[in-house]
């Protein structure tokens, strides 16, 4: 038997079993069983007793004696099986619906067992259900202390495969004579971190002795997996590198020494400069671009698109911009005919509810090269969108696209366009070094001057009152206000606010014609959100009620409150986006955080957070510890981020050990033609056969 055997053939599983195994946890394979790893272990040497044990705890394990068997039939198929366990200290009940006659021919009254289970409390008596039970002989009656927990799922269960069951299949397969579990790491590597070999550590990692050993199971484990992502995305980074050519923007031209010198509307910081010259180092180095830029909220990374655009066009290319809403869009189109206006620049907007000839005659000026600038949200990607000569893409909060539309811009051009993807969702150190490795990275990390810190404020339901009063100040002042809610129609699971309710509520406390307020949400018409957007810029509109439609890239600088009714259900970079509507002007400006009076422990943590930093790292390294990295691009990134069993916040100090060293290699051996390097070099083999598109942006 080999890894690469199907799990039917293992003694225990069968067809039947090795279906639902396949449909349920993805384990298709012997190696797949392998790799559905414990998340977490019962101590079976930690026996407590009935008068000590605490029924709060999610097990206990019990030595006594098992008497007093009673059966009561629970229905005419059905019954249950209920007897007294004791230790000397006190008596519990145990119970069992599965299983009676089993139970009752395997305990003999007068012997000793060790029993684990889950305690609970029924009718003042504390009970439980299903122990798991074993003979007692000797401190140690079990074959392994530490007996592993594995996730499973009803369906699973229901055809008796719950953890103790996948716990007994895991032992056959590791007892099977012949089973070679081979060597992933080469063994220079192993010896100098002191690893445990490959199939030591998945034996232990399953069962382990001691704490000790499940602990040098978990770290070599662990490095593994980060080991072989750094690889994965160096590796890419190097080899596109190396031999992705891309066009040479040799020439500093026309268009951007007269926007640059004549119409930039402030002065840049050092840090838009910085990147400016990251970014042209790169364009004219022969190699194709591709490169991620990080900013916080409003410190300009438009500004610094649109001048490497304007590169791109003083090379004879054309350019695009691809961003997430036709409300970023248009407002990216907007903004730029009017800073451009008078420059020999020729824009377009493409966006999907232009009307079908607008859209005939923009893709014929596209192809005919009779546009520099195109500006669109997905609309960019369709394969009847073609360039004339399409040198540089730039791609606005980039994660907000899937890794195949991104990629799908990559082939507009026989030579690869420069790519620069922009998130104002600043990416914790940790991620950075895991999911984007393969990049070239920048950061702005200064804020334009002038800009007032946004004060952020906590406020309660029983604050309403005293809240709106602030809103009416800020309006008599000629300022505007954004309110923000979670659901556009009640939830009767969810306590939120809906925003129709919060539309009306506002329409009552906040009447006409002193008031004016503008509603947009995402189930409204392309024309209607911009009617009621447009009423809002031209300060017609005093107050906008939205959802977070308005989380990116809404620029109104007379918008000085922001207020967030139920908070508490938002994610901290949302948060953060949101805030980020505010404090353009130059005014002082404030985000309100409405939530009810009591907070969860994660909400509160939120609130707090919120309150004390407006720095988007900080934010994004706090997100991170209370999410956990989980699957963060989403369902449609799967595959950048994959960890089985390596936490990035977590396991800090592994991800920078993997990463030096994934480095050290590839700087000496790049190709890794080394002897010691082959088991790498065919991981690499194996990926690219697999042809992940991961790596494109």
């Amino acid at each position: 038997m080999t890894l690469d055997t199907e799990i039917s053939y293992l003694k225990g599983v069968g067809p039947q079993r090795a279906s639902v195994l396949g449909r349920e946890l993805n384990i298709f394979t012997c190696a797949d069983l392998l790799n559905h790893f414990p998340f977490r272990y019962v101590d079976r040497s930690r026996i407590s007793t009935i008068s000590s044990m605490d029924i709060r705890e999610p097990y206990v394990v019990l030595k006594g004696v098992i008497r007093n068997f009673q059966i009561f039939q629970t229905s005419k198929f059905s019954q249950r099986l209920t007897a007294r366990f004791t230790d000397g200290t006190g008596d519990i009940e145990l119970v069992w619906f599965q299983g009676t006659k089993w139970v009752q021919d395997y305990v003999k009254p007068t012997s000793e067992y060790i029993i684990l289970g889950k305690p609970t409390l029924y009718n003042n008596d504390v009970q439980i259900v299903h122990p798991e039970l074993e003979p007692y002989s000797g401190e140690d009656g079990s074959r392994h202390s530490y007996m592993p927990v594995y996730s499973t799922t009803e369906k699973l269960k229901a055809k008796g495969i719950n953890s103790k069951a996948i716990s007994k299949i895991v032992e056959t397969l590791l007892r099977q004579p012949g089973l070679v579990i081979p060597e992933t790491l080469s063994l220079s590597l192993i010896q100098r971190f002191s690893l445990m070999p490959k199939a030591m550590a998945m034996r232990c990692i399953h069962f382990p002795a001691s704490p000790t050993e499940m602990q040098q199971a978990l770290l070599r484990l662990k490095f593994e997996e980060l080991f072989f992502m750094q690889l994965d995305h160096q590796y890419s980074r190097i080899s596109r590198l190396r031999h992705s050519l891309g066009r040479t923007f040799s020439n500093v031209g026309n268009l951007f020494n007269r926007f640059y010198n004549e119409r930039l509307p402030f002065e840049m910081t050092g840090a838009q400069k910085r990147v400016i010259r990251e970014i042209w180092a790169d364009m004219r180095s022969g190699r194709q671009m591709n490169r991620l830029l990080q900013g916080d909220v409003g410190s300009g990374k438009t500004m610094v698109a649109l001048l490497t655009m304007l590169l791109a066009i003083d090379n004879g290319c054309q350019a695009c911009l691809m961003a997430p809403t036709e409300i970023l869009a248009q407002q990216h189109y907007d903004n730029f005919c009017r800073m451009l206006n008078g420059l020999d620049v020729r824009v377009a907007l493409l966006i999907g509810s232009l009307k079908a000839s607008q859209k005939r005659s923009i893709k014929q000026a596209l192809a005919g090269g009779e546009i520099d600038l195109l500006i669109g949200t997905h609309a960019l990607i369709e394969d009847s969108v073609q360039f004339h000569q399409l040198g540089y893409v730039v791609i606005d909060e980039q994660h907000r696209f899937g890794v195949e539309q991104r990629a799908r811009l990559w082939t507009k051009n026989p030579i690869p366009p420069h790519i620069l993807v922009m998130t104002a969702t600043p990416i914790p150190r940790t991620l950075a070094m895991t999911l984007y490795s393969d990049l070239e990275c920048s950061v702005i990390d200064e804020l334009p001057p002038g800009r007032q810190p946004i004060k952020t404020i906590h406020a309660t339901d029983s604050q309403r009152l005293k809240v709106f009063a602030f809103l009416r100040q800020q309006i008599s002042q000629g300022r505007q206000v954004y309110v923000v809610y979670p659901l556009i129609n009640e939830s009767e699971k969810q306590d939120i606010k809906d925003l129709m309710d919060g539309y009306e509520s506002m329409v009552r406390s906040f009447p006409l014609p002193e008031y004016q307020i503008s509603i947009v949400h995402g189930k409204l018409s392309p024309e209607a959100k911009a009617y009621e957007m447009d009423r809002f810029k031209r300060g017609i509109a005093n107050i906008m009620v939205s959802t977070t439609v308005i989380e990116v890239g809404v620029d109104v600088p007379n918008a000085t409150v922001m207020l967030i009714e139920n908070a508490e259900r938002f994610g901290l970079s949302q948060l953060h986006q949101l805030r980020g509507r505010v404090g353009r002007g130059g005014g002082a400006s404030y985000c309100i955080l409405m939530t009810k009076e009591q907070l969860t422990t994660t909400g509160r943590q939120r609130i707090e957070t919120m309150c004390a930093t407006t720095d988007g790292f900080q934010i994004a390294e706090a997100d991170l510890r209370l999410r956990g990295p989980g699957d963060i691009e989403g369902r449609e990134q799967s595959g950048m981020l994959n960890l089985r069993l390596a936490d990035i916040v977590d396991d800090e100090p592994i991800v920078c050990a993997a990463r030096d060293e994934v480095k050290r290699m590839l700087e000496a051996d790049p190709e890794l033609q080394h002897p010691d390097h082959s088991v790498y070099r065919q991981h690499i083999i194996h990926q690219k056969e697999k042809l992940s598109l991961s790596k494109i942006s």
